[in-house]
């Protein structure tokens, strides 16, 4: 098969049958797209020609390009390339796997970043006023508390949160999120995220959706359309500068203190895993290292022979 109508077979496969986001289906183009440059550029244009030898050649040459790749962007590349050769084998369209001896490089394990509860407290106030107060505030602001208010009583992605619908909500209490693969997971939402979304519902949502064509999405844009990824990063980036924020703030930064705190206050680390959405409870099982000052104090203070 042409190598062209490979990637794009593929990419069907991954995004119907597999469900993934837009997001990730894109970031699997672009990287195969660098490799079919890359094959065609030494006259490889048919998938049968494609040898082990020849993908090691591409694997060493992306390690050494300059400037030099993420460890992150590396391994992803390299598991781009990985499922395409395993579709064309799994689809018949070719006999043997060529990429069978590729081995993702090892990432780095890098602690996630989490801000203190009073850092989160004062991102929040830069967003808008608490519900209750300050009832002349812009719409956006409260909108935008709102938002801010979700991501960290949620713990969800903002990509999740963007696709929430008004009906996700239940009684005001509970939200049904879709993650990765399209699937449900439910989550609690705390009192202070409860009133902010009452607030937003009541008073600014109905108005914006006047603005624009009848939408089920929960957070809509100025002009009523629903709101994008890119506007939400923009909100969380204008109320860390408000804040006077040292440190990035990105709306992973949410996730990450969602975790930690939950952690901190004694939950379960299989809760901490239902309520993220992660397959493994190795996944979740990294926040656990990021409390050792926690524990350090809980032992200084409890263990008879720590002082």
């Amino acid at each position: 098969m042409r190598i062209e109508r490979a990637v794009d077979a593929y990419l069907r496969h991954v995004t119907l049958e597999r469900g993934l986001s837009d997001h990730t289906a894109a970031a699997y183009r672009r990287d195969l797209e660098v490799y079919a440059r890359w094959l065609a550029g030494r006259a490889i244009t048919d998938t049968e020609a494609v040898t082990p030898a020849l993908i090691a050649d591409f694997a060493a040459e992306r390690a050494s390009s300059v400037p030099a790749p993420a460890a992150s962007s590396l391994a992803r590349i390299h598991s781009s390339v990985r499922g395409l050769h395993r579709f064309l084998v799994r689809e018949g369209i070719e006999s043997e796997d060529p990429s069978g001896r590729l081995r993702p490089p090892k990432a780095p394990r890098r602690l996630p970043k989490a801000l203190t509860i009073e850092q989160i407290e004062r991102l929040l106030d830069a967003a808008g006023p608490p519900p209750g107060e300050g009832t002349a505030a812009e719409p956006v602001a409260v909108r935008d508390r709102a938002l801010l208010e979700l991501l960290y009583a949620t713990g969800a992605r903002v990509s999740e949160i963007v696709q929430l619908d008004v009906d996700d909500l239940a009684h005001g209490e509970i939200l049904r999120v879709r993650g990765k693969g399209d699937k449900e997971r439910i989550i609690p939402v705390g009192s202070y995220a409860r009133a902010a979304l009452e607030a937003y519902l009541a008073r600014v949502r109905p108005e914006l959706a006047r603005r624009g064509r009848s939408s089920p999405r929960l957070f809509l844009g100025l002009r009523g359309a629903p709101l994008s990824r890119q506007s939400a990063w923009l909100v969380i980036q204008q109320a860390s500068e408000r804040a006077g924020m040292e440190a990035h703030v990105s709306p992973h930064t949410f996730r990450h203190s969602f975790a930690t705190h939950l952690l901190q206050g004694g939950a379960d680390v299989r809760v901490v895993q239902e309520l993220l959405g992660h397959a493994s409870v190795a996944t979740t099982q990294i926040y656990t290292h990021v409390s050792v000052d926690a524990l350090r104090d809980v032992y200084a203070t409890s263990h008879p022979r720590a002082r």
